[in-house]
């Protein structure tokens, strides 16, 4: 398989995986890797820093919607571009911009540092948009 469509697949596995089995997408990453999310002030190193997270993170999230826009890849990179729409109902989400209860829609692109086939590096670029807000005439 070429590395590029391989690069490809495991970021696939690894956004189709993330919200269902937390588990089932740490082997995933290197043994160094670290997940960065600048505009929330976020940086995890380690699986198990990571897996914390996510384990956090993913129930503080209801009426999940994704609407994916493009993906492409390098050798060493891969690009993931996407939105998504729910429902902010829990505190996992560190530092989310929006109160609890809010409907948000977030442009989501994550930048993925590959090495030997797996995800050295992950960042994680947010625009977050209240729907609530939105849907009220107020422009955010």
């Amino acid at each position: 398989m070429n590395t590029i469509k391989h690069n490809l697949d495991v970021v696939d596995r690894h956004i189709q995986g993330e919200a269902r089995d937390v588990d089932s997408i740490l082997d995933l990453y290197t043994d160094d890797i670290v997940l960065e999310v600048p505009g929330r002030g976020l940086r995890f190193a380690g699986r198990d820093a990571i897996r914390a997270n996510y384990l956090a993170m993913w129930p503080s999230m209801a009426e999940v919607e994704l609407q994916p826009l493009d993906r492409f890849a390098t050798e060493h990179r891969v690009v993931d571009d996407m939105i998504v729409r729910m429902r902010l109902v829990g505190p996992g989400m560190t530092n989310a911009p929006v109160p609890l209860g809010s409907r948000v829609e977030l442009r989501l692109i994550h930048h993925f540092t590959m090495r030997d086939g797996l995800i050295a590096r992950e960042q994680v670029f947010e625009l977050w948009r209240n729907l609530d807000e939105t849907d009220a005439g107020v422009r955010p």
